[in-house]
């Protein structure tokens, strides 16, 4: 049976539309995109929670050789960013490529002949040279269970499943979890909710935003001149390298931004003891540093209470803290975030011999080849994989940078001949990811405290140890050495 498409792209988010519109400009139209929603989107499209909005100015999120002159704000905000998708779609032509309300169950390697089975939740299957992995490291909401709450009589959902259909006006709300989501939901609901109950685990670092508009003169100049929108994405750019050495050992940036969050916690906090409870314990940037200017004046308002004594039940109409405190509760917001760094949940995946990429990863460790390619996974590779990711700049940049890797490797596959397939060498890959552990000891994130960015042996899986411009130029070539070339059931390295 031979391949219907050349390659296969899972998810229409940022991700596999920059995927696309790659594969497009160097010339493959063999491509689909499976897509479990009616629309494009991903995270940006399911996170529809009062404040929803980018902690990356826009003009650097946003896919490059694609600007938005448009843009009504520095950081954008959900709706926006959502319809930028969709007209990057189809000013594209890219959704005769898309395969809508097409939930992937799985994907098969099929080895003697050299592609990717791709089965769906209608019991459709369709073969593909290669597949692109591209879900998101948000796709997966993370929701602790509390004894008791199967007996919540009110509403209890994820952020990530806000219904907005519900009116929170002088209800009493619960929020459990002050991390990115949390710091854009409260400010928004506190106005409107006769209580609204914070409960934190740990405390965040939070920077100013600094949030502003941009007006109809600047989309002018951005439509008419559009070097000068180049160059703010230039400037943002450098900046968030600069203030990623922070994160990799330079001391003095690292005390410069405490001293600047440390003063805005002072200054907005009016209470002493609820400016205490807010006041991180650990190192910044040790865990996701946040951006908000109306977070902390929200704990101003006699409306609002912080509750930082762990959550010992749910009951039918409370919150019941450790302490022996019942806090009567109308609504109860999860905004826990999303499981990144361990495989609950992920996509079933099957390789070589039959083996299961979360089987391996949750055994082993969660490793890829320049956090895109992994061995015993021929003809595969994944946008944002392992030890990809970021914590001071746009994801948008690591993707395009992958992609220019991927096109390279999508090349040698079909160098291969039919039925070949092109395997990362496994101690290539094994090398790579020890090197990247030895660099990770020396960050931030080896400061002890306990984050998403870790799996639940306490392992950094999704950080790189570097700038972006580093890793671009590290998957600004491809490096065939790292390969094996199969042909058939015939090796030629």
């Amino acid at each position: 049976m031979r391949a219907e498409y050349q390659v296969g792209i899972i998810g229409a988010g940022f991700g596999g539309l920059i995927a696309a519109l790659r594969l497009k400009s160097a010339g493959c139209t063999s491509f689909v995109i499976f897509e479990r929603a009616p629309e494009v989107g991903g995270v940006w499209r399911d996170n529809v929670y009062p404040g929803c909005a980018c902690d990356i100015q826009s003009h650097l999120y946003s896919i490059e050789g694609h600007p938005n002159p448009s843009w009504t704000s520095s950081f954008a905000g959900q709706p926006e960013i959502l319809q930028y998708l969709k007209d990057v779609a189809r000013r594209n032509d890219l959704q005769r490529h898309i395969r809508h309300d097409v939930n992937v169950l799985d994907a098969t390697f099929a080895e003697r002949d050299g592609c990717w089975d791709i089965h769906d939740q209608k019991g459709g299957t369709c073969r593909v040279r290669s597949v692109i992995l591209a879900t998101g490291p948000h796709s997966r909401p993370l929701s602790p269970s509390f004894k008791g709450q199967g007996s919540f009589q009110g509403r209890m959902f994820h952020s990530s499943a806000w219904d907005r259909s519900l009116a929170l006006d002088g209800k009493r709300v619960a929020v459990i979890g002050t991390g990115a989501s949390a710091a854009q939901i409260i400010p928004n609901i506190a106005p409107i909710a006769a209580r609204l109950f914070v409960f934190q685990r740990t405390a965040a670092w939070i920077l100013p935003r600094g949030n502003r508009k941009i007006g109809p003169l600047q989309h002018r100049m951005f439509r008419r001149a559009p070097w000068t929108q180049a160059i703010a994405r230039t400037l943002i750019y450098w900046f968030l390298e600069f203030i990623g050495l922070a994160f990799f050992g330079n001391a003095l940036v690292n005390r410069w931004l405490t001293g600047i969050a440390l003063r805005k916690l002072r200054r907005e906090v009016h209470d002493p003891s609820t400016r205490a409870k807010l006041t991180p314990s650990y190192t910044i940037g040790c865990k996701r540093i946040l951006l908000a200017d109306d977070f902390y004046p929200a704990f101003n308002r006699t409306n609002v209470e912080l509750v930082t004594e762990n959550i010992e039940e749910i009951l039918p109409n409370h919150v019941r803290t450790s302490d022996g405190r019942d806090v009567a509760v109308d609504v109860i917001v999860l905004a826990t975030g999303f499981i990144v760094a361990d495989t609950d949940g992920y996509l079933r995946v099957s390789g070589k011999d039959g083996r299961s990429l979360a089987d391996d990863w949750d055994r082993d460790e969660a490793e890829a080849y320049l956090g895109i390619n992994v061995a015993g996974y021929p003809n595969m590779a994944l946008l944002l994989g392992p030890n990809s990711g970021l914590a001071h700049s746009s994801a948008l940049h690591v993707m395009e940078s992958q992609m220019t890797y991927i096109l390279r490797y999508l090349q040698a596959v079909e160098a291969a001949g039919e039925n070949g397939y092109v395997d990362v060498d496994p101690d290539v890959q094994k090398n790579y990811a020890m090197k990247l552990r030895r660099r990770l000891v020396k960050t931030v994130w080896a400061a002890g405290c306990k984050s998403w960015y870790l799996d639940r042996h306490g392992r950094n899986t999704t950080i790189y140890p570097g700038l972006t411009n580093e890793y671009r130029r590290r998957t600004s070539a491809f490096d065939e050495s790292a390969y094996v070339v199969v042909h058939g059931h015939r090796d030629v390295v």
